[in-house]
């Protein structure tokens, strides 16, 4: 895949990328001159993204979407003792939404499959962007339940949410089918295209279907 692929951030119809992040000689931070042997000059070590913050990110990805691909199942299929189809259009009622069934059809695949996705790290930023959107959606249902889960409150909807808005941001990191991708190599462009998807369409199915 080229490196000098077109998407927010770019210039001229080409984004040019700095590997400098993703290499081991990448820029330099500055060290503190070593007094000891009275050093003249400043001691350097690379800054450099590392394998670290890819293993991090690759965990945060499969704990996320994983939670995510089951309770899309269980609105989808009503696995794993889930409402099902019938069951979430009925629970969506109860919150004044209208056209329920299709409502609970957009909300269970765009859990499902945006679970897949940022699983897979393919397409991240839609994948966390539809997360992000049911999420704020859920949060605003609950709000007036108060933060705790044990009060039925947005807690742990916020704790997700959260997640996947960081995931945005960061990018799948480089074990990720997107690896190399403009979204995963200049993240944060696409992470504020992405919020703004996702903040509109929460909005739309909060104004509009309820």
């Amino acid at each position: 895949m080229s490196t000098h692929d077109s998407g927010p951030g770019t210039s001229g119809g080409a984004h040019h990328f700095d590997d400098a992040g993703y290499s081991a000689t990448g820029t330099t931070a500055a060290l503190p001159v070593d007094q000891a042997d009275g050093a003249d000059t400043v001691r350097r070590k690379p800054f450099a993204w590392n394998g670290g913050t890819d293993l991090g990110l690759l965990v945060l990805r499969l704990v996320l979407g994983g939670t995510f691909i089951a309770h899309g199942a269980q609105k989808l299929f009503g696995v794993f003792n889930g409402p099902g189809i019938n069951g979430f259009a009925k629970v969506l009622e109860s919150f004044g939404f209208q056209q329920t069934r299709i409502l609970a059809y957009v909300a269970g695949i765009a859990e499902l499959g945006g679970g897949v996705l940022v699983v897979l790290g393919f397409l991240t930023p839609l994948g966390a962007a539809g997360l992000l959107g049911v999420m704020i959606n859920a949060v605003t249902l609950k709000w007036n339940n108060g933060f705790f889960l044990g009060q039925n409150g947005f807690e742990f909807d916020l704790v997700l949410g959260a997640l996947a808005a960081a995931l945005l941001f960061l990018g799948p990191g480089r074990a990720a089918l997107d690896n190399r991708r403009s979204w995963a190599r200049v993240p944060l462009p696409w992470g504020v295209l992405f919020l703004l998807v996702a903040a509109g369409a929460a909005v739309i199915t909060l104004v509009v279907l309820r």
